[in-house]
């Protein structure tokens, strides 16, 4: 993110000084574009600041939520459903072994929009499977498979991507719910399928990694019966042709609907829900705070970027070709930084639904809002994630990645036309 926070602003400054001299040879008596770059970054950095804020009501609505989810033992329930195909996924893993556990918790917890918590829970995984790993330093199957499943997978309450959609006046900020559950599922299955593929193809036999067997590994998940399972995943695969052919219909139901199920499962599992619910609430507003130096990072350098034209430059070199397949020119901002950086992304988004000519219901507002919550950012997942267990050869994690992202913005497309756009 260094490289590309500096290289944002020093091509924007480059940009503006060319466009200053060619101001001053004009000897025209316009705003210089030097002053107009100042301005833009000023209003910039003030804009972060008053987004941040707008973001704390929402963002504590949903943080609350989620700790009566946490407290209630969903994130159990979750990782029990999980356990049998991760095993069959994993084959390599011994039966049972804490990796499992630590991903099942990992995956639950992204599942239902904790990303904070999900963090912790994958880094575990990461260091349980590099104790398997027969060759240190570099990426195992298991790795960049569980990886790729992590940055691809399924969302079913996108938070932070609801509260700016908020923020920004939509009229229906929680819509995206049903198009990102299909864009997060679309990648997920194109993720595990590339993962599958390139490791085979990628990989001579003799150099093939694989899992030390340990069968001395304590037992970790207690998995329901096998029909149990199965029936979550068959409900599962079915949301998506559900949710193509009646999502928009259902759309406005999802949140109010998500809320009282939540408040009800609480109860039932007698926990103090209305305790739980401002203790987590508080979190939101910590949240909100934390992010205004990101925010503020990145806003201003694509105001800049913005002002001095090269933004505008790049996105109509390549727009007419994007458009082909349903991206405008518009989206582009959000094809480009959506892999580099999360933050960068956030901001990105932001920038377009709050832009008048745009806004948050427009067809670019549906597509950018579900492009963001269709994928995790592989660059800084491959760069935690790898480096908390000192991997340097990441193999195929990279290739595999960047085919997901491909896929999760293809699949956004597809779903943001049917489902609102038809």
């Amino acid at each position: 993110m260094n490289w590309i926070f500096f290289l944002l602003i020093a091509i924007a400054y480059s940009a503006t000084v060319w466009q200053q001299w060619q101001w001053s040879v004009q000897g025209t008596s316009d705003l210089s574009p030097m002053h107009a770059l100042t301005d833009h970054l000023l209003h910039a950095a003030n804009d972060a600041v008053t987004l941040a804020i707008g973001l704390i009501g929402v963002l504590a609505l949903f943080m609350g939520l989620m700790r009566i989810i946490e407290e209630a033992g969903l994130l159990n329930i979750l990782a029990k459903l999980l356990y049998p195909l991760l095993k069959w996924l994993f084959p390599e893993i011994p039966a049972n072994h804490p990796a499992f556990g630590a991903m099942v918790m990992n995956l639950s917890a992204n599942m239902i929009g904790l990303g904070n918590a999900a963090t912790p829970f994958g880094l575990k995984a990461m260091q349980e499977l590099d104790k398997l790993n027969p060759h240190p330093g570099v990426a195992t199957n298991a790795m960049i498979l569980f990886l790729a499943i992590n940055t691809t997978c399924i969302t079913l309450i996108p938070t932070k991507i609801i509260a700016l959609r908020t923020s920004a006046g939509s009229q229906d900020p929680a819509g995206i719910i049903a198009s990102t559950l299909i864009a997060t599922l679309c990648a997920m299955i194109v993720a595990i399928i590339a993962a599958k593929i390139l490791q085979r193809v990628l990989t001579p036999p003799q150099a093939t990694i694989t899992l030390v067997t340990d069968t001395s590994c304590d037992e970790t998940v207690q998995p329901y019966p096998v029909w149990v399972n199965a029936t979550a995943i068959l409900f599962l695969i079915l949301l998506i042709p559900t949710t193509l052919f009646w999502g928009k219909q259902f759309s406005a139901w999802i949140l109010p609907s998500l809320i009282v199920a939540i408040l009800a499962f609480g109860l039932f599992k007698k926990i103090d829900i209305y305790g739980c619910f401002t203790e987590g609430a508080k979190s939101g507003f910590e949240i909100a705070i934390k992010i205004i130096p990101f925010l503020v990072a990145i806003l201003v350098a694509i105001g800049m970027f913005r002002s001095s034209g090269a933004l505008d430059a790049i996105t109509k070199t390549i727009g007419p070709f994007t458009e082909i397949i349903g991206i405008p020119v518009e989206a582009l901002p959000m094809v480009f930084m959506r892999p580099l950086s999360g933050s960068g992304s956030l901001g990105v988004m932001s920038d377009i639904l709050q832009n008048p000519a745009i806004g948050p219901d427009s067809y670019t507002g549906y597509l950018v809002s579900t492009m963001m919550g269709s994928t995790e950012t592989t660059f800084y997942v491959l760069a935690v994630y790898f480096g908390s267990v000192q991997i340097r050869r990441i193999r195929h994690a990279l290739a595999v990645g960047l085919i997901a992202e491909v896929a999760g913005m293809l699949a956004s497309v597809i779903a943001v036309k049917m489902l609102f756009f038809s």
